[in-house]
């Protein structure tokens, strides 16, 4: 079953994020996983507002997203986005059974 990894981020380093974007891409992409949503326009429509920018990974399953969030290549990642962006969120969810 198909597994999400769902990031909601506010960019403060445009420079440095686009050098996280080079590097997540590639590791994204070694481990099997598909940008579904990347920035695109949002429109918060209940609830409290999300942060500047969506993006939505998906991977064919938990274990798949989960190891490449593990993965050495994206943790090389991870700082440069850590000082690119303020992450207000980042979580894995499952996706349904299809029939």
């Amino acid at each position: 079953m198909a597994a999400y990894v769902i990031v909601e981020l506010s960019v403060v380093d445009a420079a440095g994020y686009e050098r996280y974007k080079a590097l997540a891409e590639t590791s994204v992409t070694r481990h099997g996983g598909v940008y579904r949503v990347r920035g695109g326009r949002i429109e918060s429509v209940e609830g409290d507002p999300v942060a500047d920018r969506v993006v939505v990974l998906e991977f064919a399953d938990m274990a798949a997203a989960r190891t490449w969030y593990d993965s050495p290549d994206y943790r090389e990642a991870l700082p440069i986005r850590s000082a690119a962006a303020r992450t207000a969120r980042l979580f894995f969810v499952e996706g349904v059974e299809q029939a």
